[in-house]
């Protein structure tokens, strides 16, 4: 029976009791207790159900690694499923539900898979829902839909909140152990910035079992002292990316019963270099039953005795092939439990401890195994045999619970995450990192440095010189070199070499084999990686996918070193050859929210306002959105609807002054030695021979040819361009120069920022727009000494302005910018200064008829990601100087450079009517469906009140060869409406009014 000890338990406060429920049922634990400890003191062997075969699954492991104990934790808008019980702390008031069950946890019907497992081996569903093809819909889908996960997904919004931080560091420790605190003391000592991350809720790891607590303790004492490290618990490293950029996984809350605050942090952390003092995972055995509940790692079993005062069973037997099991089998006999045989597979046994162990009167059985365990639901006896045989049981011994121990494996998920390679330890049967094949940066450098049991190092001492070497290495790395000796620890304990065993016994039948568990949560058996090997999965990926081994939560942090031996046993192939699966990011599972941090519900995508924003909802504006932005659409006087707004905005603008908020407008950055050369491949002109002070306007296409943004480009100085973007191709537009950047010319000295919140923009269009910059202090701005397409700096109404010639309306026009904090106090400004000539504010509908009077395009309008630049009569903004530029060889395709493509027209109807947009313009004839045959579409169509007509702008079949041709568009009530092919510029085609 597990139960709870009258003493021990380092991590539990007995004076502190706190109640939980387990599946409806109110139980008593203490703070400091996992969720899996507190359940095994309460008797809880058999917490959940495997997702195969349904069958019992209880606590097998102590920490990240545990993959059976699977739990929904909390309730309504704070529950989440597939919660480890063994990184969970227990509180007042939590609520716990096992899961992959049905009706209950102890009577199941699933559990039928078990008995029908011969039939349902690995990879049988690639066989068996293929055929009859008709069952795929109506029986297969659904029966495998029904069966899929493990957990039930949330139903409830989330009640809590996330948050990322963004952390700079010059040595960032990963471990919180010895190994990860001596490397933290040592890489401090020089005046390195450190940060420790520890994923549990306490320092010391492994070693706490080995005796090292004042050690450990008073390192943690040291380093809090020093201003200059950061320590974290609950923190874990999840990922370790390129030019040491990590991901932190910080648990904030999840410990609490009242919660306030962030539930997780994601730490966003660029370190100069980064230490995995991650520690080591104990591996299981393979044996038959090695899966019922009080089957657990000799090291987890010791855990729960002598951290949280827990006895698993009375009776506990222990087996193994290496020497650290013995501690666990000391513990149980210091705290009083029984242990009445360890079972060394090892024909020689094991050492000191050995020695010690039998001193105690512990009885040692050498050269043997576990032949199979004994019960149902939880463990009742098991049975002893030769390690060299097939499994002829020799004896059988009556226990509650069956310690395991297959020897360690370094966590080197973290060192594989961005390339570290690692090295078969044939001496001590495990892959380990190698350190002449780090992860390296782009000078070649290693960054990433292991220590401790990460790097294979497992006694003690080796263990702290192993944490101060890293330390030492990494601050000198960073400059920062350190001085402090190694931390004084004992001698070598004396441990004789463990023996590799897969599999007991070595030469088992197959009907122990097909009870002999590699992954728990998946149900992988040795007979299934037997199996794929026979049907030809050889590669180590393949035999993965196809068997589903270490495809688990876990990700087969306890199965895939046994799998991947098994396999190459199958395959008579050396391990090293065979080689392990892609370790991948995150470490473990973390949070969607805490992946999303503060962008969901309405944050989901941040409101962006222009610094004008309140002036505009103090001025009867009425908004629309652009892409994250709001824009005024127009504004709203008493007595005008929409349309009167705008007509009143346009009008007031053509004859007199407007002013528009182009805050929104994308303003990219592009700096650098090779700033030109970039800009001649991003632009289908040339944009290396502008001079500085002068603009040029510029298209932009993806690599596929087609336009994707326009602007209009500034060269500041000699190093140094502007590019304006749309307003919602901004972020875009800066991704696709940085995708450029780093995947094809990664090489070049050219930075991008994006810096459109850096700025307000002011337009100020109309005829008196000179007079109004004049007003305010502008000097030598007349159209002789301030041409089209340059830029000057001024001071306008007392404040620092770059004042851009340049117009997007047809008229007199210039763009104003300023430091964002500016931007009101400049719009206010010329607000006063224009009221002699009724300055108007206008919006984003005035400023779309204003281009089209004009004939100018607007990308999302004219363009739908299939439209080419010469489509739209752009061809003169096409260099035919330049070698090379994004896009230019898709244009050169055949179907790019056909005669029959649809170009851009303007069009007015013959009853001065409005054409509806993306109206289609009808031809002859019927397609293969009887719908009628189109050859062209309105991309975008107004009301003018300067023309006092409906004008549109189209792309048709060869449009431009049909000027003065009557036309047929559809209307949506079916009927369809005259129109006339015209030139695309209504208003002043010859540019008399910008001058």
């Amino acid at each position: 029976m597990s139960t709870r000890l009258t003493q021990g338990g380092a991590r539990i406060d007995r004076t502190k009791p706190v109640s939980f429920r387990f599946n409806g049922q109110q139980l008593k634990g203490y703070e400091g207790d996992t969720l899996a400890s507190a359940l095994l003191a309460n008797d809880r062997m058999m917490v959940g159900r495997s997702f195969k075969y349904h069958r019992p699954r209880g606590v097998v492991a102590s920490g990240t690694e545990e993959p059976n104990a699977l739990l929904g934790i909390g309730q309504g808008g704070r529950f989440e499923p597939n919660q480890r019980a063994t990184m969970q702390e227990v509180f007042e008031g939590l609520e716990s539900t096992s899961q992959n069950h049905w009706p209950s946890l102890e009577f199941d019907v699933g559990e039928i898979n078990a008995s029908l497992s011969r039939f349902l081996p690995a990879g049988f569903y690639y066989k068996t829902f293929l055929w009859p093809r008709s069952f795929w819909k109506h029986v297969y889908e659904p029966f495998i839909r029904q069966s899929a996960g493990l957990g039930k997904a949330p139903k409830d919004r989330d009640a809590d909140t996330y948050e990322h931080f963004y952390h700079y560091c010059d040595v960032l420790v990963i471990g919180g152990g010895l190994a990860g605190l001596a490397a933290a003391r040592a890489a401090a000592s020089g005046g390195a910035r450190v940060t420790v991350m520890e994923q549990e809720a306490h320092w010391c790891g492994r070693a706490a079992d080995d005796g090292a607590e004042a050690q450990v303790a008073d390192l943690v004492a040291e380093l809090e002292g020093m201003e200059n490290v950061t320590l974290r618990t609950r923190c874990m490293g999840a990922g370790v990316y390129d030019h040491g950029y990590v991901l932190g996984y910080e648990r904030l809350t999840d410990h609490l019963s009242e919660k306030s605050g962030p539930r997780h942090r994601l730490w966003r952390v660029r370190a100069g270099q980064v230490i995995t003092a991650t520690g080591a995972i104990e591996r299981p055995l393979s044996f038959a039953g090695n899966d019922l509940p009080g089957v657990m790692l000799a090291s987890a079993l010791r855990d729960y005795v002598v951290q949280f005062g827990v006895s698993v069973g009375d009776r506990t037997v222990v087996v193994t092939n290496n020497d650290d099991a013995y501690l666990t089998a000391l513990a149980l006999v210091g705290a009083g439990l029984t242990v009445p045989v360890i079972v060394d597979a090892r024909q020689g046994g094991g050492g000191a401890l050995a020695a010690e162990a039998e001193a105690k009167g512990i009885r040692v059985l050498k050269g043997h195994g576990i032949a199979k365990v004994k019960g149902r639901k939880r463990v009742t006896g098991v049975a002893i045999c030769k390690q060299v045989g097939e499994g002829a049981v020799t004896e059988e011994i009556a226990c509650d619970a069956v310690a395991m121990s297959g020897g360690w494996s370094p966590v080197v998920h973290l060192w594989s995450h961005c390339g570290g390679k690692l090295t078969w330890d044939d001496a001590q049967a495990m892959f380990r990192p190698d350190g002449t094949r780090p992860p390296t940066g782009e000078d070649g450098k290693g960054f990433v440095i292991c220590a401790g049991a990460a790097d294979g190092a497992f006694d003690r001492a080796e263990v702290a010189a192993s944490g101060t070497k890293a330390g030492l290495a990494a601050a000198e790395a960073v400059g920062q070199a350190g001085s402090v000796s190694d931390l004084t620890a004992p001698e070598a304990r004396g441990d004789n070499p463990i023996e590799p065993v897969w599999l007991m016994p070595a030469s088992a039948k197959r009907k122990l084999r097909a009870k002999a568990w590699l992954d728990y949560q998946n149900d992988v058996k040795v007979t299934d990686v037997q199996l794929a090997a026979q049907e030809g999965f050889e590669s180590v990926e393949h035999a993965k996918r196809y068997t589903t081994l270490g495809m688990a939560t876990d990700q087969g942090k306890l199965s895939n070193i046994n799998g991947l031996a098994i396999l190459s046993g199958a395959l008579d192939t050396p391990i090293p050859q065979v080689g392990t699966t892609r370790f991948r990011p995150p470490f473990t599972p973390i949070s969607m929210g805490a992946i999303a941090g503060e962008a969901r519900a309405e944050t989901f995508q941040p409101l962006r306002r222009t610094p004008l924003h309140q002036w505009h909802v103090d001025n009867g504006a009425d908004f629309e959105p652009v892409g994250q932005w709001r824009r005024p659409f127009c504004y709203i006087r008493p007595g005008e609807d929409r349309h009167s707004a705008v007509t009143r905005e346009i009008n007031q603008t053509r004859n007199s002054l407007g002013l528009l908020d182009a805050s929104t407008l994308g303003k990219l950055i592009v700096k650098g030695p090779d700033a030109g050369r970039f800009m001649d491949m991003l632009y289908t002109n040339m944009m290396s021979t502008l001079q500085p002070g002068r603009c040029r306007y510029g298209l932009m296409c993806s690599e596929n040819g087609f336009l994707m943004d326009d602007g209009v480009v500034a060269r500041w100085d000699e190093e140094t361009f502007l590019c304006h973007t749309t307003t919602g191709g901004a972020d875009h537009i800066h991704a696709h120069m940085e995708e450029w950047l780093q995947t094809e010319w990664w090489d070049w000295k050219v930075w991008t920022v994006n810096a459109t919140e850096q700025y307000a923009q002011i337009g100020v269009v109309g005829p008196k727009a000179r007079t109004v910059l004049e007003k305010l202090g502008a000097t030598n701005i007349a159209n002789e000494d301030f041409p089209f397409m340059t830029f000057q700096d001024h001071k306008l109404a007392g404040i620092d302005a770059r004042v851009y010639r340049i117009s997007f309306s047809g008229e007199l026009s210039y763009e104003i910018a300023v430091p964002a904090g500016q931007g009101l106090a400049l719009w206010t400004a010329l607000m006063e200064a224009g009221a002699e000539f009724g300055a108007t504010p206008y919006g984003t509908e005035a400023l779309h008829v204003l281009r089209a009077e004009k004939g100018f395009i607007m990308i999302g309008d004219e363009t739908d990601g299939t439209v080419i630049p010469q489509d739209l009569g752009l061809n003169w903004a096409i260099s035919k100087k330049k070698e090379d530029f994004i896009g230019k060889r898709a244009q050169s395709r055949e179907d790019m450079a056909r005669e029959d493509r649809w170009k851009l027209v303007g069009l007015e109807t013959l009853d001065k009517s409005v054409l509806p947009d993306g109206a289609y313009v009808l031809a002859d004839g019927t397609n293969a469906n009887g719908q009628r045959t189109v050859q062209g579409r309105v991309t975008s169509s107004y009301y003018s009140p300067t023309l006092e007509r409906g004008i549109a702008m189209g792309l048709v079949l060869r449009g431009p060869d049909r000027m003065g041709e009557t036309i047929q568009l559809n209307k949506v009530d079916g009927s369809s409406v005259a129109a006339r092919i015209v030139d695309p510029v209504f208003y002043d085609k010859e540019n008399t009014k910008n001058v």
